[in-house]
């Protein structure tokens, strides 16, 4: 195989990722992490390369903590960063992550200057735009996840709720990654059928609300952690996307130039995703209503933006 996909950071989202990767054969995959973690990405790795023969994947993996083994990577995801812990402030928790992607992409762009980035860090948005001005990389190329997840939480609650298969769904989510999201319920379906039509609008609100903090109600069943097989899952379908240049329209976490109303910010919406990254924003009309929730979604991404100063 000749294709090459890092994974900066062996948590379990950056692992759950790196092993899809291989075992869809979709690239050869670098895992790394810093060097206090080195023996965390090397056992990782070479796990996941031992698991490789039994899911006939040729897919080569490496753990490692140096940079120079991510070098000439078609797409590097970063994962790294820290979770918010007790008496952490959300300030602190941006600055704090702020700096460790600021880091990463640095290195990562000494590597491999033709790259695609695929922020994953939280607060998703706000990372995106760190990744964009530390590289330097046109927008087409810094595409972050968030709104494949988003999505994938409604359509599972929508086949829940309605008894069908979830690949019958299809769920339309914009906004930033968070609890401003903006679920549009009118533009998600079942077998092209709006769940509006479906579903009684109480029931479609509880969907919104539940979509809105599905990444909260992980963390509050799990108790320590977050979410990561379905984080992972999502930047695996972007990234098989942009290498088998299938040109599949998804939520993603892109840089708007006036797109939606919306200027110099990263704010999830549905994006055609091919070889060159980013080929196209989709863009919808909204009613006054959905157009006011996604300003103010925007408005909260500004906020996290102008606290790490990258406006």
């Amino acid at each position: 195989m000749n294709r090459k996909v890092s994974v900066i950071g062996a948590g379990n989202v950056g692992a759950t990722a790196a092993r899809s990767i291989a075992d869809k054969e979709l690239a050869d995959v670098v895992i790394l992490d810093i060097p206090q973690m080195q023996g965390v990405a090397q056992g990782k790795g070479l796990d996941m390369l031992e698991a490789c023969p039994v899911e006939g994947s040729d897919a080569r993996v490496l753990g490692t903590s140096d940079y120079a083994d991510t070098a000439g990577s078609d797409i590097v995801v970063i994962t790294a960063g820290l979770a918010r812990k007790p008496g952490m402030s959300r300030d602190d928790l941006l600055t704090k992550n702020c700096a460790i992607v600021s880091s990463v992409t640095a290195q990562v762009m000494e590597h491999s200057p033709d790259c695609i980035i695929m922020p994953v860090t939280n607060p998703l948005d706000a990372m995106a735009q760190v990744v964009y001005r530390k590289s330097g990389l046109p927008r087409e190329r810094v595409i972050g996840m968030a709104g494949v997840l988003d999505s994938a939480r409604m359509r599972a609650f929508i086949a829940q709720e309605l008894d069908v298969s979830v690949e019958n769904t299809h769920a339309f989510v914009l906004g930033g990654h968070g609890d401003t999201m903006v679920p549009l319920p009118r533009y998600s379906t079942v077998a092209g059928v709006p769940i509006t039509e479906l579903l009684d609008k109480e029931t479609v609100d509880a969907i919104v609300h539940r979509t809105a903090h599905g990444g909260a109600e992980i963390v509050k069943l799990l108790g320590t952690g977050s979410a990561y097989y379905a984080p992972g899952s999502a930047v695996v379908e972007m990234v098989e996307s942009v290498l088998k240049d299938k040109k599949k329209i998804l939520p993603c976490s892109v840089f708007l130039n006036g797109e939606y109303g919306v200027h110099g910010l990263f704010v999830g919406v549905p994006c055609k995703l091919g070889a060159n990254g980013l080929e196209q924003i989709i863009q919808i009309d909204l009613t006054a209503e959905e157009n006011a929730a996604l300003k103010k979604s925007a408005a909260a991404v500004q906020e996290l933006v102008q606290v790490i100063d990258m406006d």
